[in-house]
């Protein structure tokens, strides 16, 4: 029989209210109130406790506080990803972001989500991996909802709301994020 933090990760209806989700929880405020009161820099402590929130992430992960997640441990992170301020991540499921990838102030990533269902809803969750590719660039205040996956080399315009896959190197904008222009199509061109 699976628990509930099993449920959880394999996307099913479970209960966010069982002791070992709470003790997650738990570990993980501790862990943030450390990083967002206490030291509220980037030192050599506060990358000790990032290291244990997010013990999943590669070399070099930058989280500006302050910054907000459920667990931690479903967040896992490439090499060089940069966390503006006031970003929230929502990992109730598994978070994937690739190397290079620059978040904005206020990005919102949301696994989490609840069944259309009321009377499910009362007592039941439930949560889909996101993906976001490397090379990305997310603008502030966007917000990227349950099961999406954005490709590499993206931008997600500032205050966009994806709700559908967004396919490599695009610019995508807008409430429901559209694709308006693909991007690194002749960087041979460029004269770097």
């Amino acid at each position: 029989m699976e628990t509930e933090k099993e449920k959880m990760i394999h996307g099913d209806l479970y209960l966010a209210g069982g002791e070992e989700l709470k003790k997650d929880r738990r570990k993980a405020k501790i862990l943030l109130h450390r990083l967002n009161v206490k030291e509220y820099r980037i030192t050599k402590n506060a990358r000790l406790i990032l290291a244990e929130l997010i013990p999943n992430s590669g070399k070099n992960l930058y989280i500006e506080p302050p910054f907000h997640c459920d667990y931690g441990y479903n967040i896992f992170c490439g090499e060089n990803v940069y966390f503006n301020v006031n970003c929230v991540v929502l990992d109730c499921n598994k978070v994937t972001i690739g190397s290079n990838t620059l978040l904005g102030p206020g990005v919102q990533i949301y696994t989490a989500t609840h069944p259309l269902d009321a009377v499910t809803r009362r007592t039941h969750e439930m949560a889909f991996p996101i993906t976001i590719g490397s090379d990305c660039w997310i603008g502030g205040n966007a917000i990227i909802c349950p099961g999406v996956t954005i490709g590499n080399g993206c931008v997600i315009g500032a205050g966009s709301v994806v709700t559908k896959d967004i396919p490599d190197n695009s610019l995508a904008v807008g409430n429901p994020a559209k694709v308006i222009k693909k991007l690194n199509q002749n960087i041979q061109e460029l004269d770097l």
